[in-house]
């Protein structure tokens, strides 16, 4: 069962990442990140903190979008070119099969969070006095490792970015070392990020088992900004919206998964918050990502096992 879900996994990740809309992602969220250096420029002596708080943002939006738009496609395009029928005729599960969709999502979307960091925190030593000549003989050293091995041998194009990301993130988490809180503030908001995604690619896998890849994005989309309002819905006063609303909003914020754990506030990203540490805020966040993953797909594997696709 295991090697068969690794097999799906490892296709969808395929997939995905020669999708020109991933690299299309990929290129906008790297060019925030460099912008964030025009944006520190305006402040006195806060250039770092800007660089980190619009890096972290980044991550998070632009991985947001790479779930929704993966999630949402990768099963219906497998239905439309009709590869899923001899995959399928094989001894393999529906079940494993959703599975492994979902988990090829989920390394594309570790390779994509782990690079823009990478990217992120390379910007933070420069800006902190990293030595220019180390960091330029970093971006070459990258960007050969990534290109030159996919020269002699096309697959590395494909699989190379996984270990090359990998390879840069704690590089570069070495040469942030002049920032340390800054530092911790893009490494944790990148581990939240893929924390939240995890339950984003779920939302976007059950909505695909069952619909069309738009209404699948609409209703992820939906769902992630009522996640996001989650704390906001459940404290709507009664006396400004009347008690229908109020009673909506707690509901609402009872049903779906609030994502706002996700995208804790600053104090508590730098070690200061005084009511809570950070690990104990992502061990909470990881059961909770693993527990609404579980149920989702198992809801949308009980879905696509019923579906006819003739």
């Amino acid at each position: 069962m295991l090697g068969r879900v690794i097999v799906i996994a490892l296709n969808t990740y395929r997939e995905s990442v020669r999708a020109r809309i991933l690299l299309g992602l990929a290129g906008v969220a790297f060019a925030v990140a460099f912008y964030s250096i025009v944006v520190g420029a305006f402040t006195l002596h806060n250039g770092a903190r800007v660089v980190s708080d619009l890096g972290a943002a980044t991550i998070s939006v632009f991985s947001v979008a790479v779930a929704v738009v993966i999630g949402a496609t990768s099963l219906y395009r497998e239905l439309e070119q009709k590869t899923i029928f001899p995959i399928l005729a094989r001894p393999i599960r529906r079940g494993e099969y959703l599975v492994g969709k979902y988990l090829g999502t989920l390394l594309t979307l570790a390779v994509f969070i782990m690079a823009d960091a990478a990217l992120v925190l390379i910007i933070l030593a420069t800006m902190a006095g990293a030595s220019l000549a180390v960091v330029t003989t970093v971006a070459v050293v990258a960007v050969a490792g990534l290109v030159l091995p996919g020269l002699k041998w096309p697959s590395a194009f494909t699989f190379g970015p996984i270990p090359w990301a990998f390879a840069l993130l704690a590089v570069a988490t070495v040469l942030a070392g002049n920032a340390p809180e800054e530092r911790r503030v893009v490494l944790a908001s990148g581990v939240l990020t893929l924390l939240e995604v995890g339950i984003i690619a779920a939302i976007a896998t059950l909505f695909s088992a069952f619909s069309t890849p738009f209404l699948s994005a609409l209703l992820t989309i939906w769902v992630f900004l009522i996640g996001r309002s989650a704390d906001s819905l459940a404290r709507l006063p009664v006396k400004t919206f009347g008690p229908l609303l109020h009673n909506l909003g707690v509901l609402l914020s009872k049903v779906f998964p609030n994502l706002q754990i996700y995208v804790p506030p600053r104090p508590l990203l730098t070690g200061e918050a005084m009511n809570g540490t950070l690990s104990s805020h992502v061990a909470l966040a990881l059961g909770m990502t693993v527990a609404w993953a579980v149920g989702l797909l198992a809801t949308a594997s009980f879905i696509f096992k019923k579906r006819d696709f003739l």
